[in-house]
C-alpha cells in the first residue's frame, strides 16, 4: 500500500476573470505535476459574485477534476474577506494564495515549496519589479514606507499576500475570527519566521483590472486604522499647537487694542482666516475619526466575513469554520 502524499492547497480568488480561469487552473496543475510530482494538489476557487462566465467555467473544471474545488459567494465581500475565507477553508498541509490573472508567477510555487520543506513556515513573494502602471507601483511603493514608519508593526513592502502559508499558520487565521482581515498585516504582526523572495511582478494575461483608486484607498485606510495610532495623535497634537498658537494672536489682540483703543483695527479679515482654517483642520480629523470609528464599528458587528451560495467538489460539511465567519 502506496503511502499517501502530502497535499499542497492552491487557492485563487476571482472576480470577472472567464478569460483566466481555466488558464490559470492548467497552469497550477500542469506547474505541481511537472515540478512537485511527489505531492498531491488541491485547487480551490473562491468567486466573488462573477458577472460574467467565470462561474460556469468553474463549474466545468470541478466536473472534471476533483481535485479542484470551489465556492461561489452570494455576493462581491470585498477585496479582503474572499481570499482570506478561501484561505482557511484549505485543507492542505501548506496552502499558497495567487491570482487568477497571472501577475503572480506560477513558477513561483516550487521555489516557495523548497523553502516550505526547509522549515519556514511562511514564504512570501515580494515584487521588485513591476509591469503595472508605474505611477500606481510608485504610489503604493511610497504607501509602504509611510506605514512602515508609523507603525509599530514592520509592514512587508510590496507584498500583495502571494506566498505560501503552513496549516499551523492557516489554523491561526482560523481561530483569529476578525471580521475585517488585512492579511498583509496578519502576516507581518502574528506569523512565525518566514522566507521573502523576490519577484518581478508581469503584465495582467487578459481582461481588466478590478484595483482603482477607491480600492488602493480602501486598503490604504484599513492597514492605516488597523496598525498605527499616527492619525489621532496627529490630531491630538496639531489640536494642543493650534490651541496655544490661537491663545497667543488672542492675547496679542487684546494687549494691542488695550494700547492703542481708537487706533487699533483687526479688521475680519484674521477672523475668516481662522475660521476658514480651523474648519478645513476639523474636518480633515473628523474623517480620520471617522475611519477609525467604522474600523471599530465593523469589528463589533462581527458579521460573517462572507456568506456563501454555493460549494462544489467538498465531500463533507466543512467542520472547521461552521458559522461561516
Amino acid at each position: 500500500m502506496s503511502e499517501a502524499k502530502n497535499v499542497i492547497s492552491v487557492m485563487i480568488p476571482t472576480y470577472n476573470e472567464e478569460e483566466n480561469a481555466r488558464p490559470i487552473y492548467e497552469a497550477v496543475r500542469d506547474e505541481i505535476c511537472k515540478s512537485l510530482p511527489q505531492y498531491d494538489y488541491e485547487i480551490l476557487f473562491i468567486d466573488n459574485k462573477s458577472k460574467d462566465r467565470t462561474r460556469s467555467i468553474i463549474r466545468q473544471i470541478c466536473a472534471e477534476d476533483k481535485h479542484v474545488r470551489a465556492i461561489f459567494n452570494t455576493k462581491n465581500f470585498g477585496q479582503f474577506n474572499s481570499p482570506y475565507y478561501g484561505m482557511i477553508h484549505t485543507s492542505g498541509d501548506c496552502t499558497i494564495t495567487i491570482c487568477a490573472d497571472f501577475q503572480d508567477p506560477v513558477e513561483m510555487i516550487p521555489k516557495f515549496v523548497a523553502e516550505w520543506e526547509k522549515g519556514y513556515k511562511i514564504v512570501i513573494g515580494r515584487k521588485t519589479k513591476s509591469e503595472e502602471n508605474p505611477l500606481v507601483y510608485f504610489l503604493r511603493g511610497c504607501y509602504y514606507k509611510t506605514i512602515r514608519k508609523m507603525s509599530n508593526v514592520e509592514m512587508i513592502e510590496q507584498f500583495t499576500g502571494f506566498g505560501l502559508y503552513d496549516k499551523s499558520f492557516i489554523q491561526t487565521l482560523r481561530d483569529l475570527h476578525d471580521p475585517t482581515p488585512f492579511i498583509r498585516g496578519i502576516v507581518a504582526e502574528l506569523g512565525p519566521e518566514r522566507k521573502e523572495i523576490e519577484y518581478d511582478q508581469p503584465r495582467r494575461r487578459a481582461g481588466k483590472t478590478h484595483n482603482n483608486w477607491y480600492s488602493l484607498f480602501d486598503a490604504a485606510m484599513l492597514s492605516f486604522t488597523s496598525y498605527t495610532k499616527v492619525g489621532m495623535r496627529i490630531a491630538e497634537f496639531f489640536g494642543f499647537g493650534i490651541a496655544f498658537l490661537s491663545f497667543l494672536i488672542g492675547l496679542f489682540y487684546l494687549v494691542a487694542k488695550l494700547v492703542a483703543w481708537n487706533s487699533f483695527r483687526a479688521g475680519y479679515a484674521p477672523t475668516m482666516i481662522a475660521i476658514f482654517f480651523m474648519g478645513g483642520v476639523q474636518l480633515a480629523f473628523m474623517g480620520f475619526l471617522g475611519e477609525y470609528i467604522m474600523a471599530m464599528n465593523t469589528r463589533i458587528m462581527n458579521r460573517p466575513l462572507v456568506v456563501e451560495e454555493e460549494r462544489l467538489n467538498f465531500d463533507e460539511p466543512d467542520e472547521t469554520n461552521t458559522s461561516h465567519s
